[in-house]
């Protein structure tokens, strides 16, 4: 008589996934893939459920943000499932009036222009103001199948910051520099706040399912590593080490390769890597005692598929096999991005 398969507890399949074990970097059949924005408006699905809610009633509403995840993981068939939700969330308990705007995106109506102003931003010491979140965790977690690991995230304290001061997003980030270099004591009191606030975030995270977080620093490549080391480094550094002591912690920043080192410096078992560097030169740069993740160009999707074939097998080919590579794009999918492109890479991976 056949004897039933024996399944490993769910913690175990959790550990033993190849996404997991990449972070440790321990050996794996095949390279794991998951995509930054993989729920996002290249989706004919994802455009549906928008025509229907707004965009944070629908990071609020914890059934459909993990509704929304669950079918894009398998519809795509990626090895990891990152919670649906924003950066911004985080800032409307601390103080900050945000609204998303149709054609503008993120706007924030009360910002945080003169030292006066960072009196005004509170300390987040009760994560339950974001309590939805944690529960698209928990949502998102019990609708997949146990060898898929949950990532949370947060944004990073500059890039929390950077939306804090110039109300939204910016070219150059001229008030966030102002106040940065006018006003340095004002400028890390408003880090540490944002700092503790992302700590306690990424902890709550953990504790209600999820395996891993990400760090997004998002537009701190305005920065030169100097600026970097003296107003960033220190607070990132505090919203990532408790984390880091519970589970990986993917630390990823755009915008400028000479920051990796200090990526590396400020934590993260995982440092994500963008298009702008060759992937095996930024791993050399970080140490492959470090996992990495990358480093495809999004808008390489934009072409035809032979392309985006032979531009993920080269991604592939620069980290030579190596233990510790997560295949990713350099950022999110583009709302252009065909869907068949997306299959494609996922397809190409999957095939070594």
């Amino acid at each position: 008589m056949e004897q039933p398969s024996v399944q490993p507890p769910p913690c175990d399949r959790f550990s033993q996934s190849l996404f997991m074990r990449a972070c440790r970097c321990e050996p794996v059949e095949r390279t794991p893939i998951w995509l930054m924005r993989q729920a996002g408006r290249y989706l004919p699905e994802y455009r549906a459920v928008r025509e229907k809610v707004g965009f944070l009633e629908l990071c609020k509403t914890p059934r459909l943000s993990a509704e929304v995840m669950i079918a894009t993981v398998q519809r795509l068939g990626v090895d990891a499932a990152i919670i649906f939700s924003d950066l911004l969330p985080l800032l409307e308990p601390m103080g900050l009036d945000l609204e998303f705007t149709a054609g503008e995106g993120p706007v924030i109506h009360n910002p945080v222009r003169e030292p006066a102003d960072v009196a005004r931003v509170r300390d987040l010491e009760d994560v339950d103001r974001v309590g939805f979140v944690m529960d698209v965790v928990r949502a998102t977690r019990a609708g997949l199948d146990a060898s898929i690991p949950v990532i949370g995230f947060a944004g990073a304290p500059f890039t929390l910051a950077g939306y804090c001061i110039e109300g939204g997003t910016s070219r150059a980030w001229l008030h966030t520099k102002t106040l940065m270099y006018r006003h340095e004591s004002a400028w890390h009191d408003l880090l540490d706040r944002l700092a503790r606030a992302v700590s306690r975030y990424l902890v709550a995270q953990l504790d209600a399912g999820a395996q891993v977080v990400q760090l997004f620093d998002s537009w701190v490549g305005c920065l030169g590593p100097d600026d970097y080391r003296r107003y960033v480094l220190p607070h990132a550094r505090t919203a990532i080490a408790e984390a880091s002591r519970r589970a990986p912690v993917i630390h990823f920043a755009t915008g400028n390769p000479a920051l990796l080192p200090l990526l590396a410096e400020a934590g993260g078992s995982v440092i994500g890597i963008d298009w702008r560097i060759d992937l095996d030169r930024a791993w050399e740069t970080v140490g492959h005692d470090r996992a990495v993740q990358g480093n495809l160009e999004p808008a390489v999707l934009l072409a035809d598929r032979e392309t985006v074939r032979r531009r993920t097998r080269e991604i592939l080919a620069r980290a030579a096999g190596r233990p510790g590579h997560i295949f990713n794009l350099g950022h999110g999918v583009l709302p252009q991005t065909p869907v068949e492109n997306v299959l494609e890479v996922v397809a190409t991976v999957k095939a070594g």
